[in-house]
């Protein structure tokens, strides 16, 4: 079953976000990971959840999410993260149904 990331994200700093984004991208897919959202328009229909620029990639499964997210790999990379944007992440069980 797969496994989603989803991270709402309020970029502070255009400039060293674009050095996250082009870092981040090979080591998402070398988990096995893809975007499905990448920060596209979001049109509110109801509620009022602060979305900003909102991120969902799909991995094989949320295991796989996981080793992601914890890796040596993305470590460096998720400080440009932090230096240019507040961020929420979640992992979230995809549905097999």
């Amino acid at each position: 079953m797969p496994g989603y990331l989803i991270a709402n994200l309020d970029v502070k700093d255009a400039t060293v976000f674009d050095w996250y984004r082009q870092k981040v991208a090979p080591i998402i897919e070398q988990y096995g990971g893809r975007y499905l959202v990448r920060g596209g328009a979001i049109e509110r229909l109801e509620g009022g959840l602060p979305l900003k620029r909102l991120i969902v990639l799909e991995f094989p499964d949320l295991a796989a999410a996981r080793r992601f997210y914890h890796s040596a790999d993305y470590a460096p990379v998720m400080k440009l993260r932090f230096a240019s944007a507040n961020s929420d992440v979640v992992l979230v069980d995809g549905h097999d149904g």
